[in-house]
């Protein structure tokens, strides 16, 4: 006897009769250039555009032995699911995951707009 790997247990997924039409991305307007990568208002694009910017970031550990925290430094790095800020006075690195964020702010004006957008 041959066994499946793949599909356990005899399950074999029903087969499409026709596949769907992929997604086309609308034409930007006319005179933008097409190859420019616009991000949307998520928090961590917004975070990337003011990279070495003073930010104190709030966290809540909630259930834990921490409880909340404040973390203050230069906004170095901002990606999905993490934050990299390093305290300016101590130059202690820290990698915060934002999962935990509660909000984040800025002693000066925030860039919020792309400039190629």
């Amino acid at each position: 006897m041959t066994v499946n790997y793949q599909f356990p247990y005899g399950f074999v997924p029903p087969v499409r009769e026709s596949f769907p039409q992929q997604f086309t991305p609308p034409h930007p307007p006319s005179g933008q250039n097409p190859y420019l990568y616009t991000e949307q208002s998520y928090i961590e694009n917004i975070l990337r555009l003011n990279r070495g910017k003073i930010a104190t970031v709030y966290m809540n550990f909630e259930g834990s032995q921490w409880g909340s925290k404040i973390f203050k430094g230069e906004l170095l790095e901002a990606g999905k699911d993490h934050i990299v800020l390093r305290d300016t006075q101590t130059n202690v690195y820290y990698l915060l995951l934002t999962i935990y964020l509660s909000y984040v702010a800025f002693d000066e004006e925030i860039d919020y707009e792309y400039p190629f957008s």
